[in-house]
């Protein structure tokens, strides 16, 4: 069976890896706007009470500030970002947005 090569083209980050530093991401090959991210998020029920989410977000800020846990992500290609409700707030409505218009312009639908 003759070998088969793949060859990456692009990384959908919206900037290079440290694991691949030579794969430039899609943008920088010409395919402006294509970004597309893991992420992993922490949500409460809608009316949890500040100081639990408060709390809640002091204690993952914190794990995620531990070096262990930085080199652990590192090793997974992961960047930790450890912000404020607020900001993840802000994060998850762009998000959202920009997967609905992809799903709205695609016609995609659920079956």
């Amino acid at each position: 069976m003759a070998a088969k090569r793949v060859r990456a083209l692009g990384i959908t980050s919206a900037k290079r890896s440290p694991l691949l530093p030579d794969l430039p991401s899609m943008e920088q090959g010409g395919l402006p706007g294509f970004v597309t991210e893991t992420w992993y998020g922490l949500l409460v029920p809608a009316g949890t009470p500040r100081e639990i989410v408060t709390w809640l977000n002091e204690v993952v800020v914190k794990a995620v500030q531990r070096p262990e846990m930085r080199e652990r992500l590192a090793q997974m290609g992961a960047e930790p970002i450890a912000e404020s409700p607020e900001f993840f707030a802000k994060y998850l409505a762009v998000e959202i947005a920009r997967w609905a218009r992809v799903v709205r312009e695609s016609k995609a639908k659920a079956e």
